[in-house]
């Protein structure tokens, strides 16, 4: 990066990158909202919708480390474009085709909208553009920023439902999507001008760089470990509102529970990120882990309630999506900020095959036991998994491979 690069501010970029995340998160979190009236209409259980939140999420696995590295080769902004199109148009599927087929046909454009527009080519464009010692902070804010959208859009899309019905409410989710347009421009504008590549990245290669990370054990420690968190956080976003209502609690109650997760994800993303930049990463992730563990347990010993919904909610979110800049940040901190988007793409695939399972075993366990108490289970024995792996991490600068630099 030129000196003159060095000094231009990236905070235009950030905020551009913090809002793909702010919607596309903000959005897929209020699915769990439509589960309910949507099954009705289609006069299916919930394996159904589970199975097409389950099916959006691998998708947005694969999707994302081949965007990702076009991204890291073509530009952050011009593949988000295109996974603008393929979100709002998503949506539109799902609202105008009242089948399971136009369920699924929606959901898998959904699936490939996160992957193009979604978390970890906002993460790669921010990387590449801030100073190292800035760098954790930095992808925390992304996240922290990005949470916004869950506290924000959740409520909001309630009272649609409430008000409008859930079609209506998926054509307006659909407008809100395509703003992200405006920020696909300007970190398309901000790229333009920045040199990304640095002296000690200049001459690796795309396909080395994924030959040395997938020969690291480290590396491959770290993506076993995220299959954690994306089982427990699609499980809870998809299912809690239900289980609420199942035990009494109303849909608001529920809303606002999600809510309150998107909330207070604002301050542990930010937090992690923080802590990230002088703590070790890899024991901040473990700890992470093994507190969800504790938290649900707590949960489900307590008699459910609106308070213990909302207060469960709240804590969840201080531990919520701080996941994603420490995981992202041991990334930059083994292989450098180059190929980011790629990498993190990578480990994100294995991510979303936990989400699979968090949202389709979810209800197919409901559908098959009646109730959720074995899945919560689940979810509590992976959190223990996840602590014990990442407290496995070596976290140091991996010896690139020559073949990396051919």
């Amino acid at each position: 990066m030129t000196s003159s690069d060095s000094r231009r501010p990236w905070t235009l970029l950030l905020m551009a990158a913090a809002f793909l995340v702010m919607v596309t998160l903000g959005i897929r979190q209020s699915f769990g909202l439509f589960l309910l009236p949507v099954t009705e209409a289609l006069g299916t259980g919930r394996e159904v919708f589970s199975l097409a939140l389950a099916l959006q999420n691998l998708l947005w696995g694969i999707a994302s480390p081949f965007a990702g590295a076009l991204a890291d080769k073509f530009g952050a902004g011009r593949v988000a474009a295109i996974g603008t199109l393929f979100y709002a148009g998503g949506l539109v599927v799902m609202a105008s085709f009242v089948s399971p087929s136009g369920l699924m046909m929606g959901q898998l454009m959904i699936g490939i909208g996160l992957g193009s527009a979604g978390v970890s080519i906002a993460l790669g464009a921010v990387a590449r553009a801030v100073a190292p010692e800035k760098r954790s902070l930095a992808l925390g804010m992304v996240t922290s920023i990005g949470s916004f959208g869950q506290f924000a859009v959740l409520p909001v899309t309630q009272i649609f439902i409430d008000g409008y019905g859930w079609q209506v409410s998926l054509l307006l989710l659909s407008g809100l999507s395509a703003s992200m347009l405006a920020s696909c421009l300007l970190m398309a504008r901000d790229e333009k001008v920045r040199e990304v590549r640095t002296a000690d990245i200049a001459n690796i290669t795309m396909n080395g760089m994924l030959k040395t990370a997938l020969s690291s054990t480290d590396y491959l420690l770290l993506t076993v470990g995220f299959f954690v968190c994306g089982i427990q956080v699609v499980f809870i976003a998809t299912h809690l509102p239900t289980y609420l209502q199942d035990a009494g609690i109303g849909p608001e109650i529920a809303s606002w529970a999600l809510g309150l997760v998107g909330l207070f994800n604002i301050i542990g993303s930010l937090l992690a990120g923080w802590l990230g930049s002088f703590v070790s990463k890899a024991k901040l992730l473990a700890w992470l882990y093994l507190m969800r563990s504790v938290i649900i347990i707590g949960f489900l010993i307590l008699p459910p309630s609106p308070m213990t919904a909302l207060l469960f909610g709240a804590a969840m979110g201080l531990l919520w999506l701080g996941t994603i800049p420490l995981t992202s940040g041991l990334i930059v901190v083994f292989f450098g900020p180059a190929f980011l988007s790629m990498l993190y793409g990578v480990t994100f695939f294995s991510h979303q095959i936990g989400s699979f399972l968090g949202a389709w075993l979810g209800g197919w366990i409901y559908d098959n036991l009646g109730s959720y108490d074995l899945m919560w289970w689940i979810i509590i024995g992976s959190g223990v998994f996840a602590f014990i792996i990442n407290l496995m991490i070596d976290e140091r600068p991996k010896t690139l491979t020559t073949a990396a630099a051919e």
